[in-house]
């Protein structure tokens, strides 16, 4: 390959580049935590390469490439600091979006795992990306984590490959609606506690934090940890789809705390149906999670699309919402009812597929699209 010598490096905070994702901006490098997180640059020039930093113990991140608002790739990232190239021989003149992503999820269980932004490369200059005309934010599970939208349908093993933002409903939502989005999301956690009853492993936990779902001494030091900044980007809607993992539980044996010995389970009555006490602290658990949403977004209109893997909860979830729009007389909460993934929509890891997204994505897309406009 010739070698382009034109080319000059500019630190990420000189490029006039649009930060998608909650992250701590004070950081150099700049860090990547949730899926769909970005970098986004408007620039010229023939040739874009990208600065990173990447480290894990486990599980890999992989990352995704969009080029004037179309995706490119998605690949890979192994650990190092390197260059990657973006894209090369382009027209100098033209303008060029260029959208780089994280494609996975936080990671909860690997504390190494980090996917950092030095700068950039470029024989161009940079220019300012505007803002979209919405701004939404995402609070879910393995579906919002994109958990079987990549991969074949007999395909069991839980790593990276098959999970994306880049065939996520919530993308495709945004996508429909011109909206910059923010997702947070985690596999396996839920409204109250996970799918295998560990009850620290729920969403609101972690909500009022730049990503709180992480651990581990290099995370509190990206800024992970740090109470999160809700004035600096004031969603338009805030959609929750969560209930899965809540649903699963009672269906799985007890959690034992390894440490304190203490075991926690939501339970099921011997004729099959929900233990009402246990019922209710879920339901509890959810007007809570309502109430702390619109305590930091104040003017976002809250809706609960559920559905898209089971419709379990379904009762209990509309009972809570019914409660929490009682008692607080807040009437911009709303739940909306999502198909369930069938044969034909399947994805990988027995997760909704790129079909179920798309069939989810049009309704959601349309729902939204009646309460902003």
């Amino acid at each position: 390959m010739t070698e382009n010598k034109n080319l000059t490096y500019f630190p990420w905070q000189e490029t006039k580049c649009k930060i998608h994702g909650r992250t701590d901006e004070t950081q150099n490098p700049l860090p990547l935590f949730w899926n769909g997180s970005a970098v986004e640059v408007n620039v010229t020039g023939t040739e874009l390469w990208i600065d990173l930093e990447v480290d894990f113990s486990v599980h890999e991140p992989w990352a995704g490439l969009s080029l004037n608002g179309a995706f490119i790739s998605r690949q890979m990232l192994m650990a190092g600091r390197y260059k990657l190239c973006l894209f090369r021989n382009m027209n100098t003149d033209t303008i060029k979006n260029v959208r780089f992503f994280r494609e996975l999820q936080a990671t909860s269980k690997d504390n190494t795992n980090h996917l950092l932004v030095h700068g950039f490369y470029s024989d161009g200059s940079f220019s300012s990306v505007p803002d979209r005309t919405y701004k939404l934010e995402f609070v879910g599970d393995s579906i919002t984590s994109g958990e079987g939208t990549y991969g074949a349908k007999k395909e069991e093993d839980w790593v990276p490959m098959f999970m994306s933002s880049s065939r996520n409903y919530a993308v495709m939502v945004s996508e429909a609606l011109d909206a910059d989005y923010r997702l947070l999301s985690q596999g396996g956690w839920g409204v109250f506690c996970s799918w295998d009853n560990k009850p620290y492993e729920n969403l609101p936990s972690c909500y009022e934090k730049i990503c709180g779902l992480l651990k581990g001494e290099t995370n509190e030091k990206l800024g992970a940890l740090k109470p999160y900044d809700f004035s600096s980007w004031q969603p338009d809607a805030v959609i929750i789809n969560l209930g899965t993992n809540d649903a699963s539980a009672f269906h799985q044996p007890a959690w034992h705390d390894p440490v304190t010995g203490e075991s926690f389970k939501q339970h099921l009555l011997p004729n099959g149906s929900y233990d009402p006490s246990d019922l209710d602290r879920l339901k509890l658990a959810i007007i809570h999670f309502l109430a702390l949403i619109r305590r930091n977004n104040s003017g976002a209109f809250i809706v609960w699309a559920y559905g898209m893997a089971d419709y379990e909860l379904t009762l209990p979830i509309t009972e809570a919402i019914s409660e929490y729009c009682r008692q607080s007389k807040d009437k911009k909460v709303s739940f909306l009812q999502l198909p369930a993934t069938t044969d034909e929509t399947v994805g990988s890891r027995c997760h909704p597929g790129p079909k179920a997204h798309e069939r989810s994505a049009k309704i959601l897309a349309e729902y939204l699209k009646s309460l902003l406009s």
